[in-house]
């Protein structure tokens, strides 16, 4: 992403660009003891080293460098992690010592993130419904960045890193940069939606709403998945094990927490 006609700044470029990104991850689990080894489950598979990794990915995607990490796993379930980092890579003499620069040690058991003028931060909430056999995983990205560059460069990474049934994006563009005039910018790149900047293989596969107000700079998406095949939201089970049934009463509910959650409203 570029500024537009290459403009020429007065100093630094402190447009704030802040792109949240939450995904949830829908699931029919049979019993109380699948609900609670899906939890396991999930645990493990987005633990706080695996989240790190994600993180870090998205910061070199965005063209960012790591100068500190924090992350932490919860009793019982759930984990966060905030990176925190620069457009460019900081000297080491200028560094603050309580930087670690991502490079985690076996005795810190607890750790933070952090970027020069931007940061990066994701936290998992895994649950279950205590009726209907439905346990959802939500995941909460926020990448906040300063300068020219952008975290939209991330999102089909982020997409792709995650079993996303519903998506709901958030991008904001805050204060303002001046010309060497002294014209001020309130943006500094075309947008009309987030839209513009997912692939279109991934557009195909959800419906999606867009709420823009575009003299603020805020623009808004939701994505929900157009399509359920039965295995991919099964938990320990198979859909040729089921009965006609079965497989519709479970259609059901996986859609009715999916409208919901979508939507915003109880069904």
């Amino acid at each position: 992403m570029t500024l537009k006609k290459k403009l020429k700044l007065y100093g630094f470029n402190n447009l704030t660009k802040s792109l949240s990104f939450n995904i949830y991850d829908i699931c029919y689990t049979k019993s109380e003891e699948d609900r609670k080894r899906y939890i396991d489950y999930i645990d493990e598979q987005y633990n706080s080293e695996r989240l790190t990794k994600i993180l870090t990915d998205v910061t070199e995607t965005i063209g960012a460098s790591v100068l500190n990490i924090a992350k932490q796993d919860y009793d019982p379930q759930g984990a966060s992690v905030t990176l925190l980092i620069s457009e460019e890579e900081v000297p080491l003499c200028v560094l603050d010592p309580s930087c670690n620069r991502g490079i985690l040690t076996p005795t810190r058991e607890n750790i933070v993130g952090h970027l020069d003028k931007s940061h990066v931060t994701v936290h998992t909430y895994p649950e279950s419904h205590p009726q209907n056999n439905i346990s959802t995983f939500r995941v909460d990205i926020d990448v906040s960045t300063c300068g020219e560059i952008s975290p939209l460069k991330a999102l089909n990474y982020l997409i792709g890193s995650f079993d996303s049934d519903i998506i709901t994006i958030d991008y904001r563009v805050r204060g303002f940069t001046r010309d060497v005039d002294g014209e001020k910018h309130f943006i500094d790149h075309d947008i009309n939606s987030i839209q513009n900047f997912i692939e279109d293989s991934t557009l195909e596969k959800y419906s999606l709403i867009d709420m823009n107000i575009y003299q603020s700079n805020i623009f808004h998406t939701k994505m929900k998945l157009k399509d359920i095949y039965l295995d991919n939201y099964l938990f320990e089970m198979e859909e040729k094990d089921l009965s006609r049934r079965e497989k519709e009463a479970i259609v059901r509910k996986l859609n009715k927490e999916m409208q919901e959650i979508f939507y915003g409203i109880n069904i």
